[in-house]
């Protein structure tokens, strides 16, 4: 291809919008200037008044019609020929042309043209050169504002795919924490369900049933979507339940849920993870069990605690710390908070363990 006729793609405009020529801000700015004009030449005009203003705003529409019309036309450009220089050049050779026009129209019918009448060539002049000293750098000034604008449009836009591009990573990254945690609980459950079952228990049909139960109410809100603190504390009701029934003599419990915390949202399995890993890890291991305490309170502050106290073995004996279930959700938290959200783990004496959860509130 040769030079002539290779193009650019950055020279390429979009499809004609003819609206956008005769815009709002660019008629307003037509109009302030030759309102400018007209004022200057004003003093000691001593045709009618209507001559001058319609010479002066018939050449600034004319002007602002070419610039629209090279910023449209021709759909391509060279590559060594950029179409902002081709507007203001236009312009700028545009003055003269439309000034003669205008001096050729308000010409009386049998008088001699402007070009023959020292008065009036002087005034032509005039009006010639100063616009040619103003138009050219209103071209070039509309130039760089309406560039700076797509600019600025383009970073708001790039922003918001930006800010749209991190919520869907985050919701996938909530969906994939989620779905790490609900086989580690459904698996740890299932395993005590089969120890029991091995262990030839008459209790077994009746934990299976109501593990069955529980299930059929707990797996429609494993999925990772909004869940209430309400809710939560259901499933952690029916947890401890199943977990009383597998072993009677040696887990006891209770729920302290104070006034208004219900409709507060929550990661799903929040307080699940803490109840659970207080089964498995504390009273599980202590051959004489223990209790968990579960609350649920406001604070002053706005903020909603959740706090999981057992009485097994503590964290000594065991060696125990943040393990799988524990260290997924403080990152499920991390994501779902950013830094509003803790999660303190303590030492209880004479031994156990007590986990504190700390997130600021809001309700469906």
């Amino acid at each position: 291809m040769s030079p002539t006729t290779s193009l650019s793609l950055s020279e390429r405009v979009a499809p004609s919008n003819w609206r956008a020529v005769f815009g709002w801000r660019r008629l307003r700015t037509v109009a302030i200037i030759c309102t400018l004009f007209t004022l200057l030449f004003s003093f000691g005009w001593q045709l009618p008044m209507w001559v001058l203003v319609t010479r002066l705003f018939g050449v600034g529409l004319a002007l602002l019609l070419v610039f629209g019309l090279f910023e449209q036309w021709p759909r391509r450009l060279p590559q060594w020929l950029a179409r902002w220089a081709l507007q203001v050049v236009a312009v700028g050779v545009m003055v003269p042309i439309a000034m003669s026009i205008a001096y050729m129209w308000s010409t009386a019918p049998g008088a001699p043209m402007f070009w023959q009448e020292p008065k009036r060539l002087t005034g032509f002049m005039t009006f010639t050169f100063l616009g040619m000293l103003v138009a050219p750098w209103t071209a070039l000034t509309a130039l760089l504002r309406q560039r700076e604008a797509k600019v600025e449009k383009q970073a708001i836009d790039f922003e918001l795919e930006r800010s749209e591009m991190a919520r869907q990573a985050l919701d996938a990254r909530m969906r994939l924490l989620t779905a790490q945690a609900q086989p580690h609980f459904l698996f740890n459950t299932l395993a005590n369900v089969q120890a029991l079952v091995e262990a030839g228990s008459p209790r077994a049909p009746q934990l299976l049933q109501s593990l069955t139960d529980y299930l059929r109410a707990a797996v429609p809100r494993l999925d990772g979507s909004a869940n209430t603190l309400g809710q939560e504390l259901e499933l952690v009701r029916a947890y401890l339940e199943l977990m009383q029934m597998r072993m009677p003599d040696r887990l006891a419990f209770a729920l302290h849920i104070a006034p208004g915390v219900h409709l507060l949202r929550c990661p799903p399995m929040t307080l699940l993870t803490l109840v659970e890993n207080a089964v498995q890890h504390g009273i599980d291991p202590s051959e004489e069990g223990g209790r968990i305490d579960v609350r649920a309170e406001l604070l002053s502050s706005g903020h909603c605690r959740l706090t999981v106290t057992d009485t097994g073995v503590g964290l000594q004996a065991t060696g125990r710390g943040l393990g799988t279930g524990l260290a997924a959700l403080r990152e499920r938290l991390l994501w779902a908070y950013g830094g509003s959200a803790t999660l303190d783990l303590r030492e209880v004496q004479p031994h156990g363990v007590q986990v504190i959860i700390e997130f600021g509130t809001s309700t469906l």
